[in-house]
């Protein structure tokens, strides 16, 4: 199904009066098309959460997870980071629910370490045998937490802004999150198989995990969108395997690209995550998914920050 075939409502948004042809600009991009321009935004990802870094920063363990918990408080951010804004071009107004990216990893049961502005997960996989416990449970407190971020920015978001899903990481970024990324570029060599046992684990449920919020969304007349905030009226998806930067080409097409064919196969749109020179190295083998119909390019910090560099790659990439 191309974009022009998905279903399309209106939405009505005070700050960006001129949504549905931004709507258009951005459909026409994923078809290699041009309406008037390319589409363009002004933004910075996660702007909303700047403000709050020095207020929690002398917060404990356990208040900064109650900080990142509170519903309220963290829809209450959004809504000031927003207020009185008009969202020019393909800017969307788009919250989404965070604890973290490797929340989708605590599904299973591990926890979260929360700091000012992210999470990571705590490794708990130390001996194979740990792996019989990883069980999806819908009923742990990071599942629900999510869900109740969700339903309380629908509550509050009427004419204001989108609601989004949150960050999801299956595959082999889920298998670091509970084997430990270092330990698991060992296992490759020494425990293959038990990597893609852990591989399989982390990509068996994401077909019902993306589908339970999907459907929460749509059910709110809400579009498909997360945090890179570029909205589908299908479903828009965010593969990545940032783990891949640790990895040899060889490992990547042998363990991540069976998943990122897995996991891009049902969607409408996908964009993949390019988190630095250290995955795109594996560039040849993401852009073999046909599924894969865009590419967001990050180039990291430091020296590799400043964007001319990077150029000739992203005219790769376009190529």
């Amino acid at each position: 199904m191309t974009s022009k075939d998905q279903p399309w409502w209106p939405v009505e948004l005070a700050g960006m009066p001129h949504f549905d042809m931004a709507m258009k600009r951005v459909y026409a991009w994923f078809e290699n098309e041009i309406i008037d321009r390319p589409p363009i935004r002004f933004t910075a990802h996660n702007a909303f959460l700047d403000a709050a870094t020095e207020a929690i920063a002398h917060l404990s363990r356990e208040q900064k997870k109650r900080w990142w918990f509170d519903s309220e408080q963290q829809v209450n951010l959004f809504l000031k980071s927003i207020e009185g804004r008009q969202f020019h071009g393909e800017t969307f107004p788009v919250y989404f629910p965070n604890l973290g990216p490797d929340v989708y990893a605590a599904f299973y049961g591990a926890e979260l370490e929360f700091g000012q502005v992210t999470s990571y997960s705590i490794p708990f996989v130390q001996q194979w045998s740990d792996a019989d416990q990883l069980i999806l449970d819908v009923d742990n407190e990071y599942f629900k937490k999510i869900g109740d971020l969700t339903l309380h920015a629908l509550e509050r978001c009427e004419g204001k802004f989108l609601v989004g899903y949150t960050d999801l990481h299956p595959g082999l970024d889920c298998a670091a999150a509970w084997r430990d990324p270092l330990q698991l570029c060992y296992d490759l060599y020494d425990y293959p198989e038990n990597v893609q046992r852990l591989a399989d684990l982390a990509i068996a449920d994401f077909e019902f995990i993306y589908n339970h919020f999907d459907a929460l969304l749509k059910e709110n007349g809400q579009l498909s969108v997360s945090w890179m905030g570029i909205p589908s009226h299908g479903r828009m998806h965010i593969p990545s395997c940032d783990f891949s930067a640790l990895i040899s080409e060889q490992f990547f097409k042998d363990f991540g690209l069976p998943i990122l064919q897995r996991e891009t196969k049902s969607m409408s749109h996908n964009i993949f995550h390019v988190d630095g020179s250290g995955v795109a190295k594996h560039l040849d083998a993401i852009l073999s998914v046909p599924d894969v119909h865009a590419l967001q390019w990050v180039q990291g910090v430091g020296d590799k920050y400043p964007i001319m560099q990077w150029v000739p790659l992203i005219q790769d990439m376009q190529d």
